[in-house]
């Protein structure tokens, strides 16, 4: 079991909220491909009363873990401060479409410099680098104390 907290999206938290309430919970998928390694996605517990089932073929057959109490759950706001244009190369495997390398080192580089917590999305044909801001948990997010 992960001893990790599961932080969530302002965008995402009332979904998760949800699910505790209504689906048993939050199951944590963490990767088992071996090429992706930080991959993780987040799932209700449960679907029609049984567990759910591997969301995947990148996860295990089992979550890693589910988290069934709002105040282990962590609401982060992200604030944007900078944006890089996308560079992409065909990937190895004919289909896939990558980073260049140096678009790839632009935004670890980047994404260290913002601080921990820090992460990147796509928007369009642009990668924007964001940095944590304020957290708080998901029950105080849900009394209406927001990060």
């Amino acid at each position: 079991m992960s001893t990790e907290r599961l932080i969530v999206t302002e965008d995402n938290a009332q979904r998760f909220l949800e699910w505790i309430q209504t689906r048993g919970g939050i199951a944590r998928w963490r990767s088992i491909d071996l090429s992706d390694p930080g991959y993780t996605v987040s799932t209700p517990a449960m679907t029609d009363g049984r567990p759910t089932t591997k969301p995947s073929g990148k996860v295990a057959n089992e979550p890693e873990s589910i988290v069934a109490d709002a105040t282990e759950i962590d609401v982060v706001t992200y604030v944007e401060v900078k944006r890089y244009k996308l560079h992409l190369r065909r990937g190895d495997q004919g289909l896939k479409i990558k980073l260049t390398d140096a678009c790839s080192r632009r935004v670890r580089d980047a994404v260290a410099k913002a601080g921990p917590g820090a992460t990147y999305m796509f928007d369009g044909d642009e990668v924007v680098i964001l940095a944590a801001g304020t957290t708080c948990t998901l029950a105080a997010w849900a009394a209406g104390v927001t990060p």
